[in-house]
C-alpha cells in the first residue's frame, strides 16, 4: 500500500494535489513582507527558495532569516530549497556548502521538508538523508531539466534512483519543446505511480505547454503542484487563486 506522507496536519498523497507557493524574497524585509502576505492566500505549503536570498552564502543569515520566516509562517508546512544554477536555480554555491547549509537547516527545528537535489554525490546525499530523518524532517529528492525532456524510461528511472535513496517525495520537472513531450512525462508520472512508487511524487512538464501537467496530477499521480504569488520561481507556475480553482474542478469530477 502507497505511503502517504503527513506535516503539520496536511497529507500528501492523497486527494486533490496540495499547492505549494515559493517564496522568491531577496532581502530579509521583503520576505517578511511576503511571508505576511502568504498568510492570507488559499495555500497548503510553502517553499522558501534560498537561493534568490541576497545573503545565502552566509549560514547565520541564513538561518536568522529563517526564523522569522517561521515565526510568521507559524503553521504553514515549509520546504527549504537551494535550486543550484544548474538546475534552474539563482546561484551556485560548493558541493561543500550546499550540504552544509541543509544540514544546519534541517538541525535547526524551523522546516518541515528539504530538498535535495538528484544529481550530487550519492554518499554525501545519503548522510544528508540521514541527518534529514533524525531530525524528524522529510525530504523531497529532486531532479529539473530545463534543456528538454528526457524519454520517459529516464524520467522513470531519476523518479526510481530518487526513492531508492531514501526521497521521501520524488520530484522531477521537465522542458517540453511539443506537446508529445508533455505526453512523455505525464506518462512517465502514470507509470511510475502505478508501477513503482511507494510513496507520494511529484511531477511537472514546465512552461505554457506544460500547463496541463500542473493541472491533472490527480489523474496521472503528481501529488503537488506549485503556484505563484507574485512572482514565479520557474516558468509555466499560475497564479495559486486560478491554480486552486482548476484544481478544485477537477478533483470534484473525479
Amino acid at each position: 500500500m502507497k505511503k502517504t506522507l503527513t506535516v503539520r496536519g496536511l497529507t500528501i498523497g492523497e486527494g486533490a494535489p496540495k499547492i505549494c507557493v515559493p517564496m522568491v524574497g531577496a532581502t530579509l524585509s521583503q520576505l517578511k513582507e511576503e511571508a505576511v502576505y502568504l498568510k492570507t492566500l488559499d495555500l497548503d505549503i510553502v517553499e522558501w527558495r534560498v537561493d534568490f536570498f541576497e545573503h545565502v552564502e552566509d549560514m547565520e543569515e541564513v538561518k536568522t532569516a529563517l526564523g522569522e520566516i517561521r515565526a510568521i509562517l507559524a503553521d504553514t508546512p515549509l520546504i527549504f530549497t537551494f535550486r543550484s544554477a544548474r538546475e534552474g536555480g539563482e546561484k551556485e554555491i560548493s558541493p561543500d556548502y550546499y550540504f552544509e547549509l541543509n544540514k544546519l537547516i534541517a538541525e535547526s527545528g524551523h522546516v518541515d521538508i528539504i530538498d535535495v537535489e538528484l544529481f550530487n554525490d550519492e554518499k554525501e546525499i545519503n548522510t544528508l538523508i540521514e541527518i534529514v530523518h533524525e531530525h524528524s524532517v522529510f525530504a523531497v529528492i529532486s531532479n529539473h531539466d530545463f534543456d528538454r525532456t528526457p524519454p520517459k524510461d529516464e524520467i522513470v528511472s531519476r523518479l526510481r534512483k530518487a526513492q531508492e535513496l531514501g526521497g521521501d517525495i520524488p520530484k522531477i520537472a521537465v522542458m517540453p519543446r511539443s506537446s508529445s513531450d508533455v505526453l512523455t512525462l505525464l506518462d512517465a508520472t502514470n507509470t511510475m505511480n502505478e508501477q513503482y512508487a511507494d510513496r507520494p511524487i511529484i511531477t511537472m512538464s514546465m512552461a505554457g505547454k506544460g500547463l496541463i501537467s500542473r493541472l491533472a496530477g490527480e489523474i496521472f499521480g503528481s501529488a503537488l503542484t506549485f503556484g505563484a504569488a507574485k512572482q514565479t520561481s520557474a516558468p509555466g507556475q499560475i497564479d495559486v487563486v486560478e491554480l486552486r480553482r482548476t484544481i478544485n474542478l477537477l478533483h470534484s469530477n473525479l
